[in-house]
């Protein structure tokens, strides 16, 4: 993987580079999900591509650098931005504490960690935004917009074909997008779960 790897940046974060924003962009598998080269004014850094790639771990674009520190010069490493886009695999979202459920740009999503983690549902696959800030957070996930792919970060997002495993309480208009997801993924889950322990 092209992240940067394991600490903070030193000096001013390079922009990426073309060929591994090309290999990003020509990513096989699915939709990979980006802000754009830049966002609230840091620049695209880092982005996973085809090498070094782990389907349980998705792939990721990242914004800007780990300089910020305190006087005792240790920082947190958090980036103003990362993307990850990874396929959705059935979990429940009760490890991620605290947490509410909204529809944002049309799809169902979780936000947590006080805002600034946020993990939206599109195709076949979850996206997940790893932010500095709850604003920053919310910025990100109005302006995703597909990496390889045809689109525009105006608009719904494409719906999800699976049932998102969303834990906690969901308000009417939740509750609503989620009754009509594609093919009554919902519905057909709660069916299938319904004939397992009918059969045990």
């Amino acid at each position: 993987m092209a992240m940067i790897a394991g600490g903070c940046a030193t000096g001013q974060p390079r922009p990426v580079l073309g060929q591994e924003l090309a290999e990003a962009q020509t990513f096989p598998y699915y939709r990979v999900y980006w802000v754009g080269p830049t966002f609230a004014g840091h620049p695209l850094t880092a982005a996973d591509g085809q090498k070094g790639y782990v389907a349980t771990v998705g792939d990721s674009v990242y914004y800007g650098d780990c300089v910020h520190k305190n006087v005792l010069g240790v920082g947190s490493c958090q980036l103003p931005l990362q993307v990850t886009t990874v396929i959705y695999s059935l979990h429940s979202n009760t490890s991620l504490g605290p947490q509410r459920n909204t529809v944002i740009r049309g799809v169902p999503a979780t936000v947590y960690e006080e805002g600034r983690s946020i993990e939206l549902y599109s195709g076949r696959v979850a996206i997940d935004i790893f932010s500095d800030t709850s604003a920053h957070a919310f910025q990100a996930a109005g302006e995703l917009l597909p990496l390889n792919a045809p689109g525009s970060a105006s608009g719904d997002l494409p719906p999800p074909v699976f049932c998102p495993g969303l834990s906690g309480p969901m308000d009417a208009q939740v509750q609503r997008v989620m009754n009509n997801l594609p093919r009554h993924a919902c519905q057909q889950a709660q069916q299938a779960v319904a004939f397992v322990k009918s059969v045990s």
